[in-house]
């Protein structure tokens, strides 16, 4: 095969068989293809898109690309996956309070992607804590504690491995089709039985409008039938930060305060959200009430707090840092972030405080850019808030105080402030099961 024909091919809007699929996700992982085909042909699906056949189909060339983890029968393991947003933290309280319940979660995240934070970024501003673990290591820690949350080996699924990063630096987020294979390989290849889709939708996502995060939704779920998965999707409201922090250390001081106890609705309320389906997905619990029951339990007698430090233990960090978050990672400086005008937020660009933050090392610019851990955000307000001229809506945090006062700067120009009053978004949308 040819893979300048390929490309051709699928640019013109035609679709690629299996065997087609398979020849230009091997040639690329054994280097015979380089990165600028693979990058011309990840522009041509994101143009051409691709049928529900051809996508499972590719998720099964993504799936067989490399090894299959299994676990003991018995184990009606589950998992959740975010299709990302900016302050998106969920999965570090979410993954303990569901083994607090009972539940095996197997869990492999990536990094950041876009505008949007990577879980295992966050996570390894934990002092000493690792993500890069065997099967068998995964399997003995998600016995001993409920969950472990690890990166991609160099054997799990490689293509998506190496396929994720170049979607991330040739503007190929976005692409359903990648998306779904994406998300749905590294699913079914992890072992995991269930799984619960937060499927984000808005300003601060990679899909703005619900059409679109519908045809997801169908396309996720499809895949995950094709694969003898079962998928649920939570619709979330993505028009504005999840939380009040933005960064990698500072969302895990977040999710840790949450789990001792401080009051975060917003939080809070997608994460039960997300823990109940799961708990009712894996048959821990068998209904919505009982469900809601076991979450608020777990964290409020301090055990998902518990598990959290133990497994911070178990993957090398300190868990210490569940009594003492100053010993995460800071910055030197707090530039305040001040309103441009009086009145109410009508609108939030959260894509643009993302990419803003970027510029303070909070993501990356390209696949090997290396993070300041401390650097971020701290956002006080959400749509329908007032604000005054002058009036600190946040703080950037960052080691370099001129590009801090640039990013405070785009970030206060990402609200929208007006005279009428925007009512408050609720974070769930709709909940799609089945």
């Amino acid at each position: 095969m040819n893979p300048v024909e390929l490309i051709l091919k699928k640019r013109m809007g035609n679709a690629l068989n299996v065997d087609e699929m398979k020849y230009f996700v091997e040639g690329y992982i054994d280097g015979s293809i380089p990165d600028y085909q693979m990058s011309s042909m990840l522009m041509a699906i994101y143009f051409q898109d691709m049928e529900v056949e051809e996508i499972q189909a590719l998720t099964g060339v993504y799936v067989n690309s490399g090894d299959r983890i299994d676990f003991p029968r018995g184990w009606n393991t589950v998992d959740k996956h975010s299709t990302g947003g900016v302050g998106d933290k969920i999965t570090i309280p979410l993954a303990p309070i569901v083994a607090a319940c009972g539940a095996r979660i197997p869990m492999i995240s990536g990094r950041g992607l876009g505008h949007t934070g990577g879980t295992l970024d966050k996570l390894e501003s934990i002092p000493g804590l690792r993500t890069n673990f065997s099967e068998s290591d995964f399997r003995n820690i998600i016995d001993k504690v409920g969950f472990s949350i690890i990166s991609q080996s160099e054997k799990l699924v490689p293509a998506d491995r190496l396929i994720y990063g170049l979607r991330d630096v040739t503007a190929t987020v976005e692409s359903l089709p990648l998306i779904t294979a994406s998300i749905m390989s590294k699913k079914i290849a992890e072992g995991a039985q269930n799984l619960v889709i937060d499927l984000k939708v808005g300003t601060g996502a990679f899909l703005k409008n619900m059409e679109t995060a519908k045809r997801l939704a169908v396309l996720l779920a499809e895949t995950g039938r094709k694969f003898g998965q079962d998928v649920t999707v939570v619709f979330t409201d993505m028009n504005s930060p999840i939380g009040k922090y933005v960064g990698n250390a500072l969302e895990i001081k977040e999710s840790i305060d949450y789990l001792n106890g401080a009051d975060n609705p917003d939080l809070h309320i997608i994460t039960k959200k997300l823990a109940m389906e799961m708990l009712i997905l894996s048959k821990c619990c068998k209904n919505e009430a009982e469900a809601s029951e076991a979450v608020e339990k777990a964290i409020n007698s301090g055990k998902a707090l518990d598990v959290f430090a133990e497994w911070i233990e178990l993957q090398g960090g300190n868990p210490e840092v569940c009594n003492n978050t100053d010993l995460l990672p800071f910055c030197k400086y707090k530039v305040p972030i001040v309103s441009k005008a009086d009145g109410h937020i009508s609108v939030i660009d959260s894509q643009s405080i993302g990419y803003a933050l970027i510029d303070i090392d909070a993501g990356r610019k390209k696949v090997d850019s290396v993070l300041n851990y401390g650097s971020g955000a701290e956002l006080f307000f959400r749509i329908g808030d007032e604000v005054k001229t002058g009036e600190k809506m946040g703080f950037v945090f960052c080691d370099d105080k001129e590009k801090g006062r640039h990013v405070a700067d785009r970030i206060a120009q990402s609200y929208e402030i007006t005279d009428g009053v925007k009512a408050k978004q609720d974070r769930i949308i709709r909940t799609k099961r089945g």
